[in-house]
């Protein structure tokens, strides 16, 4: 894994910071022109941020896949907060948009073992209902081998 300079650290913060603004993620041409650089040294940019594990690429168009907890494409963890509806990469990162944001919100989701609809309310940094397991079938240590699949 590589590290960051303080350069790619202040991208990816734009970049984070554009997410939040719009509720999506930005394109490398957004970001080029809110940083004055140009699009091929954004793209740079993601790729070393991509490298050092601080948000995914899309590997086929370079464009932004992830950016931890948020995804950058519709998926079935929804998060509702701060007045708009937000996409998680898992279950797991469904709870971490709203840590965040540091918002309460609400989380929706189905079951991906019987299919059952989920709904979570978060308030105060806690569930209003505990009764639900996180299980990853993918141990931590192999997250990485294949982000998306995890």
């Amino acid at each position: 894994m590589a590290l960051m300079d303080q350069a790619d650290v202040d991208l990816r913060n734009l970049t984070y910071g554009h997410l939040r603004k719009v509720g999506r993620a930005p394109t490398a041409v957004e970001v080029a022109r809110a940083s004055g650089s140009s699009v091929d040294d954004v793209r740079a940019g993601w790729r070393r941020l991509h490298n050092a594990h601080a948000l995914v690429l899309n590997q086929e168009t370079a464009e932004l896949r992830m950016l931890n907890p948020f995804s950058a494409a519709p998926s079935s963890y929804r998060v509702q907060a701060e007045g708009r509806w937000w996409y998680g990469n898992c279950a797991w990162d469904a709870f971490g948009i709203l840590g965040a944001l540091h918002t309460d919100g609400r989380l929706e989701a189905s079951c991906p073992d019987c299919g059952e609809a989920v709904a979570i309310e978060v308030r105060g940094g806690r569930p209003d209902d505990t009764s639900f397991l996180f299980h990853c079938l993918v141990p931590a240590s192999k997250w990485w081998n294949d982000i998306v699949f995890t």
